[in-house]
């Protein structure tokens, strides 16, 4: 596994600098949307909405088509235990590895996974204790349209626990969120 991944690392890496560097864009830009989590934990489960906001980097090479995305947002997910309910609200940073398959100058088809790390602003609250820092992966798929739009549709698979849910004389509860997320962005 080790080797399979160095090689990996190194084939990417050969393919940037492969490239001529004028055919390397690195493009800025404004990314936001909805997030859809799903709260899962002890044969419970119940849904919430929240947004997220902010500026993103994409790295390509328009040849090839590969490319890495990454995203500083800031994000609103939620957790809703019975009638208790309360928003995390952190910086969500996802870094994809995002494949694009043009169709013509104006219009793209992409894949992207990789992973994606959260940190909670808001700490402890209620009952609920919630991880500062939260590591998941993401899978996902879009369209590129007018060389500046993107619209997107991510999952987030949460890699362990996020949170867990403490009650007077009773063991924790432990729990996770997986998150869907509806994206639009701006490329400048």
């Amino acid at each position: 596994m080790k080797k399979f991944f160095s090689t990996l690392l190194v084939a990417v890496f050969a393919l940037f600098m492969a490239a001529p560097a004028q055919a390397q864009l690195i493009k800025f830009g404004v990314k936001g949307g909805v997030n859809m989590t799903k709260v899962d934990f002890d044969n419970y489960k119940d849904k919430m909405a929240g947004f997220f906001i902010g500026p993103m980097a994409e790295v390509t090479i328009p040849v090839v088509g590969l490319g890495v995305d990454a995203s500083l947002l800031f994000s609103q997910k939620g957790i809703k235990a019975d009638e208790d309910a309360t928003k995390q609200l952190g910086l969500d940073i996802p870094v994809n590895l995002k494949y694009t398959i043009g169709l013509g100058s104006t219009l793209g088809i992409f894949v992207a996974a990789g992973p994606n790390f959260f940190f909670d602003f808001k700490g402890d609250e209620d009952g609920i204790e919630k991880k500062k820092a939260q590591v998941g992966v993401n899978v996902g798929a879009g369209v590129k349209l007018l060389k500046h739009l993107q619209i997107g549709i991510n999952y987030n698979i949460p890699l362990g626990d996020h949170f867990s849910v403490v009650e007077a004389g009773e063991a924790a509860i432990k729990g996770k969120d997986k998150t869907w997320q509806i994206s639009a962005a701006y490329i400048f």
